[in-house]
């Protein structure tokens, strides 16, 4: 049986753990959320054949740096996550293209609940791609918009407002896909389950079919 495996990375508390939990559970946590969800491995079928989705999950924090590329290695796909509540951190993001000293800093993380990722702080842009990439050049990413239900949550549009700001709107996140060079951006809810198979979905597929220019996707540390 042919195994996919799928690497999530992103910020700490942009709902990394929730999405697998609520993904491979089929339910969202509504208790203790631990900061690295434990790998899983799910049996998918593909055209009628059976294969073996490995999901991995990874903590943000920049504490973990020189662990977090050791489950790198052999990925066929990585999922690449920000939350859509953060405008100001995507804003830094498209603004601080060309200097990668700035982080980013999720207002909203206390929407997650429970989770211990209390502290986010690289960006898409100026941390997750450019480590993915160094590690796994030829590896496809998706870029992934997480807890898509609280866009439109009173409190925090309300919240939103109050900076003079507004959620992320999908032809944004497209666009920031489309120059990161990313297969596509998908987006979803963990609490919802809204979109969230389709991101699984989209993985799949990318890692089943790559760019043609990408044959060869598996990822080794350099």
């Amino acid at each position: 049986m042919q195994t996919i495996k799928c690497v999530v990375v992103g910020d700490g508390a942009v709902g990394k753990t929730c999405l697998l939990i609520s993904y491979t559970t089929n339910k969202f946590p509504s208790e203790y959320v631990p900061t690295v969800f434990d790998n899983y491995a799910v049996t998918v079928m593909i055209g009628g054949e059976p294969y073996t989705l490995g999901l991995f999950d990874t903590a943000g924090q920049e504490d973990y740096d020189r662990l977090r590329p050791l489950s790198y290695p052999q990925t066929d796909v990585f999922l690449v996550c920000f939350s859509v509540v953060s405008p100001s951190s995507f804003e830094n993001v498209k603004e601080k293209k060309h200097c990668w000293t700035l982080a980013i800093i999720d207002p909203f993380s206390s929407a997650m609940g429970t989770s211990n990722e209390d502290h986010p702080e690289p960006s898409v842009v100026s941390k997750w791609v450019p480590e993915i990439t160094h590690h796994c050049p030829k590896t496809p990413f998706l870029l992934v918009g997480t807890q898509i239900d609280l866009r439109d949550d009173p409190s925090t549009v309300e919240k939103l407002a109050k900076n003079k700001q507004k959620p992320i709107t999908p032809e944004t996140a497209e666009k920031l896909a489309r120059d990161l060079k990313a297969v596509k951006y998908v987006e979803c809810s963990a609490l919802t389950q809204r979109g969230l198979k389709n991101v699984f979905d989209e993985a799949i597929l990318a890692a089943l079919e790559p760019p043609e220019t990408q044959r060869k996707r598996k990822c080794c540390l350099f």
